[in-house]
């Protein structure tokens, strides 16, 4: 039997300004969690390097490609990342490369640094290592991305899985 007072697998996902590309991220694993009835042995949450959208809602475009897709980004408030996320999460997943330069120069220590992923490098068909940022563009990019997340996100849930499923 699995002990109820396990602590989840917490994933942050990191973006610029937790408005596009992580607070997609954020709902998709939290989809993928939920869907395999692991919603309490992980959790999702989302931030951003910089501070300029903090408190406010998802582009509406993120926002509308997630409903097409079948998810509800509704709830989603911008924040910005924090040295505790390092503390509070198993892992740190910048969306790209200057994300990931970023997180690195915020980490404390070796520990923090080794917490820091690129989601693009969960999926081996992925043709970059960086989601683009669909901000400057229409809702047709916004869909591209949506896509490329879930893909990467499913790769990575896919490694995760096995060691947060419960042992019976």
């Amino acid at each position: 039997m699995s002990d109820p007072r396990v602590e989840p697998f917490r994933v942050v996902f990191v973006c610029t300004g937790n408005i596009c590309r992580s607070p997609m991220a954020e709902v998709v694993f939290r989809s993928l969690a939920s869907s395999t009835g692991l919603s309490a042995r992980v959790v999702s949450s989302s931030a951003g390097t910089g501070d300029w959208h903090v408190g406010e809602r998802a582009d509406v475009r993120t926002i509308d490609a997630l409903a097409r897709h079948g998810y509800d980004g509704e709830r989603h408030r911008a924040r910005q990342f924090a040295p505790a996320d390092f503390t509070q999460n198993d892992l740190v997943v910048a969306l790209d490369r200057s994300h990931e330069r970023i997180l690195r120069g915020w980490a404390r220590s070796e520990t923090d640094a080794d917490k820091i992923a690129l989601l693009l490098s969960f999926d081996p068909a992925a043709p970059s290592l960086d989601v683009p940022d669909p901000y400057y563009a229409g809702p047709r990019m916004f869909d591209q991305v949506l896509g490329m997340i879930e893909s990467a996100s499913r790769a990575l849930f896919r490694q995760l899985e096995p060691a947060i499923r419960p042992h019976v």
